[in-house]
């Protein structure tokens, strides 16, 4: 998911925070009236801080953490990441590849973690993952072997729902794997998790103006199981037709695809909010003539 966050930090690096922020009773970060997510942000072997990852996360009004990791010396960068965890206390841990090897291997306490086409079998001594926790990985990845991952979530004894296939390489920097690195970041952190797959009964379509209430369908997302089914009802043969609901797509979508049942055209429009709530809804590409 993609919801924007409008904040006036603009602080890339470990070394030194810029702005001015405000510390609440119960410990939350602040200007004015609005939250303010810090990440540490764990780059990968051969990488450099300011990649795309973090300054796309930076850009959506995040404080990001990125401090440069030694590439020889793994120990060294477990140790790098560690006090600038200690220091700044990141609401999230996100670590890319190498990045998230460190970030497995670091005191990072109840705080969230997300792990990109993680290096765990190369790197470090912890092999398990914690439980508010979710890994991206593409099954297209030639630099970390995606089963890698489906080995850690199972030594883990963690859902295979925490972990989210995305993107068609190692890298995972197109705009579909970053709007899922972003929602995935916000779920953890400002809702507490990411709910499952669940579909709900019909009814009034919250947040979308005119959506007739006999085509929609709610779906909550959950992780890893994009594509969702979700459904729409034909206009012209009046058929609930199930199609995939595929989150990397983005939170709002338009699409034309014909009926199975009588080859009608149908625009199928999905929206989804911050909470993960979609609403999908379909309407005759006649009407449009």
């Amino acid at each position: 998911m993609s919801p924007t966050c409008v904040i006036d930090y603009a602080t890339i690096t470990g070394d030194q925070l810029e702005g001015k922020q405000s510390v609440d009773g119960v410990g939350n970060r602040s200007n004015g009236n609005r939250f303010t997510m810090k990440i540490l942000f764990l780059h990968g072997w051969q990488s450099v801080p300011g990649g795309v990852k973090p300054t796309y996360l930076r850009e959506q009004g995040f404080i990001v953490l990125n401090p440069s990791l030694d590439d020889d010396d793994f120990d060294a960068s477990v140790r790098r990441a560690q006090r600038e965890f200690d220091i700044h206390e990141p609401d999230c841990v996100v670590g890319s590849s190498r990045g998230g090897a460190v970030a497995l291997n670091i005191r990072s306490g109840v705080k969230p973690l997300v792990l990109l086409c993680p290096a765990w079998k190369k790197w470090g001594k912890v092999k398990t993952l914690k439980a508010n926790s979710v890994i991206l990985h593409s099954r297209k990845d030639d630099i970390i072997p995606f089963e890698d991952s489906e080995e850690l979530i199972s030594r883990s004894k963690l859902a295979s729902e925490q972990l989210i296939e995305v993107g068609e390489d190692h890298r995972l920097a197109d705009a579909s794997c970053l709007s899922v690195l972003l929602w995935a970041c916000r779920q953890l952190v400002e809702r507490g998790g990411i709910p499952l797959i669940s579909v709900e009964s019909e009814g009034a379509a919250d947040g979308v103006q005119n959506c007739p209430e006999s085509m929609e369908r709610h779906v909550t997302l959950g992780l890893g199981s994009m594509p969702a089914d979700c459904n729409y009802i034909c206009d012209s043969c009046g058929e609930e037709i199930v199609i995939p609901l595929d989150l990397a797509e983005g939170s709002s979508q338009t699409y034309v695809e014909d009926c199975p049942v009588c080859c009608h055209a149908n625009i199928i429009h999905v929206q989804i909010d911050e909470d993960g709530l979609a609403q999908v809804w379909s309407e005759p590409e006649q009407d449009h003539d």
